[in-house]
């Protein structure tokens, strides 16, 4: 991995930056996520073989530095992600976020989209987390009690199965995890949907065949935004569907 010390925040995010020779793509993990843990299958894979990937660990997440005194919100994230990539001397690149992830990528874009080549958004939040989404859950906990309540939750979400992303929030800072989900919980105006939506850059939307149906999907085919299906595939596609995740990015950068 390499190392990148965040301007003005004394924190180090941490990356892999896999080479090629054609145009970059940087991922953006999501919630309780690690890019360390979800893209390496997918930055690996024959389809995507020529690109340059960087793959980050964001502040609070997986190996990266934790700050408590940061904000962790998209838009904090989405600053640092910008900074980074022109300290790189990256003059072009396409800009993958998954999950709040993609939330972090729709801020990315709405701070200027001079370098984007194409944006591409893999079940992005759009709209305030709803009450079955683990983002809700986190924001909702109580004032009170909800560092004693985290553990809790988690261990909960392990419980019902997803093992992997229990393993990988177990490795976030907790203020990191209740800031960024209070954060996707929270009414903003426009909308990340209505700022995704809105942008003259190239844009793609990624959904899982077993994820529909979905309301926002739903709202983006009526709307005649980009969408592809990736069959048989769920929300953690880049987990389960990791040559079908990849092979959907190359489909769309082309």
């Amino acid at each position: 991995m390499k190392e990148y010390k965040v301007r003005g925040a004394g924190a180090i995010m941490r990356y892999s930056d896999f080479p090629g020779e054609k145009m970059p793509i940087i991922f953006i993990h999501g919630l309780g996520c690690a890019g360390s843990f979800d893209y390496t299958d997918v930055a690996f894979n024959p389809a995507l073989k020529d690109h340059r990937k960087i793959v980050v660990d964001l502040l609070g997440a997986g190996y990266s530095d934790k700050p408590v005194d940061f904000p962790y919100t998209a838009k904090a994230h989405a600053e640092y992600i910008k900074e980074f990539i022109e300290d790189l001397g990256i003059e072009r690149l396409i800009v993958y976020g998954h999950s709040l992830g993609g939330a972090v990528a729709i801020e990315l874009a709405a701070l200027g989209d001079e370098k984007i080549e194409k944006l591409i958004l893999n079940e992005p939040n759009l709209e305030p987390s709803r009450n079955w989404e683990a983002s809700y859950k986190i924001a909702h906990l109580s004032e009170d009690g909800w560092r004693a309540e985290l553990p809790e939750l988690i261990a909960k979400f392990e419980r019902e199965g997803s093992t992997m992303w229990a393993a990988t929030m177990r490795n976030w800072l907790p203020e990191a995890l209740r800031r960024l989900s209070k954060d996707a919980a929270a009414e903003r105006h426009p909308s990340w949907k209505e700022m995704a939506t809105g942008f003259t850059i190239p844009h793609t939307f990624i959904y899982g065949e077993r994820t529909l149906p979905d309301n926002d999907y739903d709202d983006l085919v009526a709307m005649g935004e980009n969408v592809v299906v990736v069959a048989d595939a769920a929300h953690p596609m880049a987990w389960e569907k990791p040559d079908a995740t990849a092979k959907a990015i190359k489909g769309i950068i082309g």
